[in-house]
């Protein structure tokens, strides 16, 4: 006996992860941003004492690494609209992040610098792509559910707190296994595993980011806009770059320099990476409050003293409270550029708009390590170098401030 089942039952689909449960699809996709940054880039951090001592490089070739990663992230910036169009958000993320980890595997299969370089440089252009592709999917996520937007973005960027906690976890370990096992170079375990996480999130993330971009309205978008009215934004966001890479690729440099224990410096960075993650909640009312480049002024003011911190007396608190301050702020700072251009733009010109943004982010991340780790390598050691970080990211809050909202 056949039983009766309304029409509308079998041709309404049932509701997506991304419409059912808004927060949990974001921290879902915020695994984009955990491999774009915290794996790809911020996770060298840690690598960069031991590879340095161990290949007997200067401070000027080590921050050379992130340098060339950042290039590579700018030309992926630069292309990544065209990429867009050409395979589609989804698809996008998902390739990106598992070559993101072939690229990590890779890294860990060299001693030669100029190889690391052509290998970091590719990892940045991945990375790029995966950061933009995610960004783009979690504006969707948060122009559906806009009273929560400010909370979905921040929980977007606050993955790569995530991505720095992991890292901070599985160095050490795989750097102490290596030593028991009589490897070497103990550095290289690092980056097999730092890319066997790629692939993790690459799986985690395909079935989403595929729903999201099936969605109604959710199609790619090929219209330009005349970027030159966020130019106070973009100047101050450029500052940003300069002076956040100065800090994540030098501070456990300096911390080691100043003689901090390796279990302190694990729980420092794990710290660190815990407050961004954190941060998604902390500002979620700012990024939502402000429509112009407020947000992006405040939270840079913020970094600026965060930064100046471990450099004024070299003590453990001091030092535990920089990383608690920057890494509840600096992700947040990404996420309020997001939430400019959505709160200023129409849907058709958010990839554009993501891509302006990582462009100069990505100018200023290429300038940034070279800059610190040439005034690493003179008289005023890190020291100096950290704080024209600190002034670069005053500078850029006094930009910022200057942005106001579009009519």
């Amino acid at each position: 006996m056949k039983t009766y089942r309304p029409s509308h039952a079998i041709d309404k689909p049932l509701p997506a992860l991304h419409e059912l449960h808004p927060s949990l699809a974001a921290l879902t996709l915020s695994l984009a941003s955990a491999v774009a940054l915290g794996i790809t880039r911020f996770s060298y951090g840690l690598l960069l004492p031991p590879m340095r001592e161990d290949l007997n490089w200067s401070y000027t070739l080590a921050g050379s690494l992130n340098t060339s990663n950042a290039v590579g992230y700018l030309a992926g910036a630069l292309i990544a609209p065209l990429v867009l169009r050409w395979i589609g958000v989804s698809r996008l993320l998902t390739l990106s992040t598992v070559l993101a980890g072939i690229f990590m595997l890779l890294s860990g299969t060299t001693l030669v610098a100029d190889v690391l370089l052509v290998l970091r440089v590719c990892s940045g252009v991945v990375s790029s792509f995966i950061f933009i592709a995610g960004g783009v999917l979690a504006s969707r996520i948060s122009s559906m559910h806009s009273k929560r937007s400010g909370l979905l973005l921040g929980i977007y960027y606050g993955g790569t707190g995530l991505g720095i906690v992991l890292s901070s976890l599985l160095i050490p370990v795989l750097l102490n296994a290596a030593q028991v096992y009589g490897h070497a170079h103990t550095w290289q375990w690092t980056w097999y595993g730092l890319g066997l996480l790629c692939f993790v999130a690459a799986g985690l993330m395909a079935p989403l980011a595929k729903a999201i971009s099936s969605s109604p309205g959710s199609s790619p978008q090929r219209h330009q806009y005349d970027l030159r009215r966020f130019s106070w934004a973009l100047g101050g966001y450029f500052l940003f770059g300069v002076g956040c890479i100065g800090y994540m690729t030098f501070v456990v440099a300096l911390l080691k320099e100043q003689q901090m224990q390796p279990w302190l410096i694990t729980l420092f960075y794990s710290v660190l990476g815990v407050a961004v993650m954190a941060s998604s909640r902390l500002w979620a009312g700012l990024l939502s409050r402000y429509k112009g480049g407020q947000a992006l002024a405040i939270l840079n003011a913020v970094l600026a003293g965060a930064t100046l911190l471990p450099i004024l007396a070299g003590s453990v608190p001091l030092a535990f409270l920089s990383g608690l301050v920057f890494g509840g702020v600096f992700m947040s700072v990404v996420a309020s550029t997001t939430a400019l251009v959505r709160h200023n733009l129409d849907e058709q010109y958010w990839s554009a708009a993501i891509s302006a943004f990582t462009v100069v982010f990505a100018f200023g991340q290429i300038i940034g390590p070279l800059l610190v780790g040439w005034l690493a390598d003179g008289p005023g050691g890190l020291e100096q170098g950290l704080a024209v970080s600190a002034g670069a990211l005053a500078v850029g809050a006094l930009l910022a401030w200057r942005q106001k909202p579009l009519k």
